[in-house]
């Protein structure tokens, strides 16, 4: 099968994601300036899972760029990717609320790591799908960013039920390491 229907589905389902993420916030019941400042926590969460759900539109788009097709096992790892997607909503708002406590923080750090983990299924299921001399499998190589990004998620979880503000610092940190989209792939694409 082409990649074309699984790409365009994904790129619907993110936006319908993003759409729902902004439709949370709420407006204030006062008309200045000041009655913004309570819902700070609410845009700062939301701009961080915003961030997050671009970086993750904008490497799937990459790694759809270089695969040349793709079966059941792909269509259902890229499902799994979505759905813990999905949930990012969810978690931005309970953390947003909630001025980072510590549940929500913790929440929000698993959802993130199981994207993560989702993102590193559906890589695998693509590379076992193509031949051994594949762009993807030469791209990615030992992945250190993506063994660096799960670390940070883990150690983000875990630190977020003693400091939370330590737990987004490393949410942050993985952000950071994935605004650009993959080189790598970028760089075979551009050989190819």
């Amino acid at each position: 099968m082409k990649t074309n229907r699984l790409e365009a589905f994904s790129d619907g389902v993110l936006a319908i994601i993003i759409t729902i993420m902004v439709l949370e916030l709420k407006t204030p019941e006062e008309v200045t300036i000041e009655a913004l400042v309570p819902l700070l926590p609410v845009f700062v969460s939301y701009f961080i899972s915003f961030i997050y759900l671009g970086i993750y539109w904008n490497n799937h788009h990459h790694l759809f760029q270089i695969t040349e097709k793709v079966n059941g096992k792909v269509l259902w790892a890229n499902l799994n990717l979505l759905f813990w997607l999905s949930l990012i909503p969810f978690a931005t708002s309970w953390v947003g609320e909630n001025h980072l406590e510590s549940g929500p923080v913790a929440f929000y750090g698993f959802i993130l790591l199981m994207a993560s983990i989702a993102y590193f299924i559906l890589q695998t299921v693509i590379i076992k799908h193509h031949k051994e001399d594949f762009i993807l499998r030469k791209a990615i190589g030992k992945d250190f960013k993506g063994k660096l990004s799960t670390a940070l998620y883990i150690i983000g979880l875990a630190v977020s039920f003693i400091n939370s503000w330590a737990a987004i610092a490393c949410y942050i940190i993985v952000a950071i390491l994935w605004i650009v989209p993959d080189k790598r792939i970028e760089q075979h694409i551009n050989e190819a």
